[in-house]
Order: structure tokens, then sequence, then C-alpha cells
């Protein structure tokens, strides 16, 4: 399949702003019409960051969470894609902290290091990047074996599998198609929805050139695909049209130019993280229309200890939880400085 040619970005690129700070692996971002926006915590839960700046955390009490994909309930509790070396599955975390098992296995196996979740009116969505277990082995082109889980009313079923690294998904307007990031594949994948919430057969949506990793992706009221590039640092919308532009790159040619060596060579699959060189945005790995009127874009960013926002100049396709707001509970607290946490 010929890739899709990048449109270099327009001479007036989408200008940022910080948000939050002392933040630990803010890599999942949403937001409600409130204002508020709510991040992963590798420290164990959600923070919490409100229109006025104020931060708090939501932190498991017994569970030792490592909190990748988040998503929110219409009850107000999360669900966390728990995204531990060598197991996975998603919780439940309630506002006073406790947690409970939301999904451990499926298909009578236990579920691997989860990446995602995505709440619907009629169904949650879960991505598992990879069989593989560490999960780094599949820092490569040659492994697909990644899966996308529906849990409604029919219960917990594998819908998607073969996945090159599924990573997070999103389902259209209409909720006639569920888009798929395939990161090592470099590319969008899409399934039709079926009457019974099965899906069809895997579509490329667009194909990317290898130097591009899609990690998180949203969607806009006009039908574009908004997608970070984990690795090489940016940002791309996808138009209905399926032409490709770029919003926003930070790209450390050098290092890309090296890590795409490695990866076609699965030289990558080895433990530990990857140690990105980043300038402003340390590593965008998600996106989340927010704001009052929706048309304000969060960017999660990996490696950082902020997250950033952009006046996007269109409204998001408002999610399903928008006018949810978090179950309260003694579990919400200041949250501590990574200095101290570090202490």
């Amino acid at each position: 399949m010929t890739m899709t040619s990048l449109a270099a970005a327009s001479s007036s690129p989408l200008s940022t702003s910080v948000v939050g700070h002392d933040l630990s692996r803010p890599e999942c971002v949403l937001a409600t019409s409130d204002g508020a926006v709510f991040v992963s915590d590798w420290r164990g839960g959600v923070t919490r960051i409100d229109v006025d700046g104020r931060q708090t955390g939501l932190f498991a009490r017994s569970q030792a969470l490592k909190p990748n994909g988040i998503a929110m309930q219409a009850n107000g509790r999360f669900l966390v894609a728990h995204l531990d070396d060598h197991e996975g599955g998603v919780f439940e975390l309630a506002g006073d902290g406790t947690t409970r098992p939301f999904l451990l296995e499926v298909d009578g196996r236990a579920l691997e290091p989860t990446n995602f979740v995505l709440t619907e009116s009629d169904a949650v969505w879960i991505t598992v990047s990879t069989r593989q277990v560490p999960r780094h082995s599949a820092r490569c082109r040659y492994v697909a074996d990644g899966y996308i889980v529906r849990m409604d009313e029919r219960g917990a079923r594998i819908v998607a599998d073969g996945i090159a690294f599924a990573n997070e998904c999103r389902v259209d307007a209409q909720r006639r198609w569920l888009y798929v990031n395939e990161t090592y594949g470099a590319r969008v994948s899409r399934f039709a929805i079926g009457a019974d919430g099965d899906l069809g057969v895997r579509e490329t949506y667009v194909q990317f050139e290898n130097d591009v990793f899609p990690d998180g992706v949203t969607i806009d009221a006009a039908g574009s695909l908004w997608v970070t590039s984990v690795y090489s640092n940016r940002l791309l919308r996808v138009a209905p049209d399926r032409s490709v532009e770029v919003l926003l790159d930070e790209s450390d040619d050098t290092f890309v130019r090296m890590f795409v060596l490695d990866v076609d060579r699965g030289d990558m699959a080895e433990p530990g993280p990857i140690a990105v060189p980043w300038r402003t945005y340390g590593n965008l790995s998600s996106c989340a229309f927010g704001g009052a009127a929706a048309d304000q874009l969060y960017l999660g960013c990996l490696l950082d200890s902020r997250i950033y926002r952009a006046d996007a100049g269109v409204r998001g396709l408002l999610p399903f939880h928008w006018t949810v707001r978090p179950e309260p509970g003694a579990g919400w607290i200041t949250t501590p400085s990574l200095e101290r946490t570090a202490r």
C-alpha cells in the first residue's frame, strides 16, 4: 500500500501552553464539560487539574496500579488499564481510593499488560498491545498479536486480533466504526461495528511512513482524527479524505532515524524505557478535546511532568463521559510533588 505523505505544518502551527505540574507519567488525558482535565498518574491512580490550576489526586489504597489508559464510567468511577511489565487487567477506582477488578481475563485467558480502556454508552473497549510478556518484546515490525476486547451485556470477548501493537481506540460519531492505532504497524486501522457489537474485518484507514508511531487518537466534530506519534514526538491530523497534516513536530531526526532502523531489525525488543530526546513536549502520547466549548486540545506526554493545551480551532466529538463528574470521596487528596514522592 502506498504510504500517506505528510503535509507540512502551516506557517502558524498550534500554539501551546503548559497545564499542570508534578505529574507522574501523564500518558493518558481526558476532559469534562466543567473544564476539568484528568491524567493517568504512575503513582497509582488519576490526577485532576481544575480550571483554576488546583490539582488533586485519587490513588489506589491497596492495589499497586500502574495506570496507562484511563476512562470514566457513568457512576463517576474510573477504569484504569493496568500496565505492569508482567500482568494486566482493568480495575475500577472509586472515590474513596478502593479498587476492584473490572476485567482480569477474557476467553479463559488472563489479560496481558493492558494499554487502553474506553467507555461508551453501551460498551467498554479495551486494547492489549501484545501477548508478549514482557511487552517490550513487541517493539518491532514483525509482531502483530495485539487485540481488542469489547465488554457489554453479552460479557467480555475478543473482537479483533492480530494487531501490530494495539494502542488507543475511538468510536466515530455515527457509531459505525472503531478506529485503533497500530503503533509499530505505523497505521490507523478501523473496523465496522456490527449490530451485535462485534467487529468486522480490519481495514487500513491510513498508512503512515515508518517514522510515525501512532499512540493516542481522538476525533473532532468534523470527523478528522487527531493522532499523536510517540518517539517521533508529533501531532498529526487525518482529514476525512485521509490526507494527513503535521500540526506539531519536535522529532529528533537523528534519534528517529536510528530508532526506525532498530525497530525494523527488531533490536528494540529489550527491557527498559526508551530515552527519547525532547525539547518542549515530553514525548506526545495522547490527546483529548476539552474546555467549555470542547475546542481546546489537551496533550498527554509520556516522559513529562506536565501536559499541554492548544486552541484547536474546531470542536471535538463529545465523549461519553463529557458531563459525568468524578465520584467524590476521601480518596481525593492534594497531590504530592514529584520530589517528595521520590523521597
